[in-house]
């Protein structure tokens, strides 16, 4: 699925550049009393590459309106996620929606995204640079893009993992 930039924006917050990819675009029908009503699906990816990162979707009769709505679904539903110094993840995880599984795992630095899909993006957006994620069961893109988002937000760190466990990181690392 090849996806597209639609613009940056400026985030009057926290000055940051948002940017948006349009993981699927795609022409939907419902059937009413006097025939079938049109409408358009899009997907969204909405992420600053440092950590926070958002999927959203909209509908409406065209594209363009569509595309909005699912902007302002995806700032709705922002996440952190804690990057390592060499901007991967802290441990490996899986995430799950629908029928949807995604593995993901740290890779070592210079390997990049090796991922496919929606997964890709979203991670590209997140701002991981070293990865490795594989979908598993389904091939609905909304459902592994959100699968992803579920994976991304039960990571923890090693610092919230001591402090859960009420014990010092040196301890944590068997020092």
């Amino acid at each position: 699925m090849k996806t597209m930039i639609i613009k940056n924006l400026k985030d009057k917050e926290q000055n940051t550049n948002w940017e948006e990819r349009v993981v699927q675009v795609k022409r939907v029908t419902k059937v009413v009393k006097g025939g079938k009503k049109l409408s358009f699906r899009a997907i969204l990816v909405v992420g600053n590459e440092q950590g926070q990162i958002g999927v959203g979707v909209g509908k409406a009769s065209d594209v363009v309106g569509a595309v909005k709505k699912g902007v302002t679904d995806a700032k709705k539903h922002i996440i952190n996620v804690p990057l390592t110094k060499s901007s991967s993840i802290p441990h490996p995880i899986h995430g799950v929606s629908g029928a949807a599984k995604v593995i993901i795992k740290p890779s070592a630095t210079g390997s990049g995204v090796i991922a496919g899909g929606a997964v890709r993006t979203v991670l590209e957006l997140a701002g991981v640079k070293n990865i490795l994620a594989k979908q598993l069961r389904s091939n609905n893109t909304l459902n592994n893009a959100r699968a992803v988002i579920n994976a991304l937000t039960n990571l923890r760190t090693f610092q919230q993992t001591a402090l859960d466990r009420n014990i010092t990181i040196e301890t944590l690392y068997g020092n």
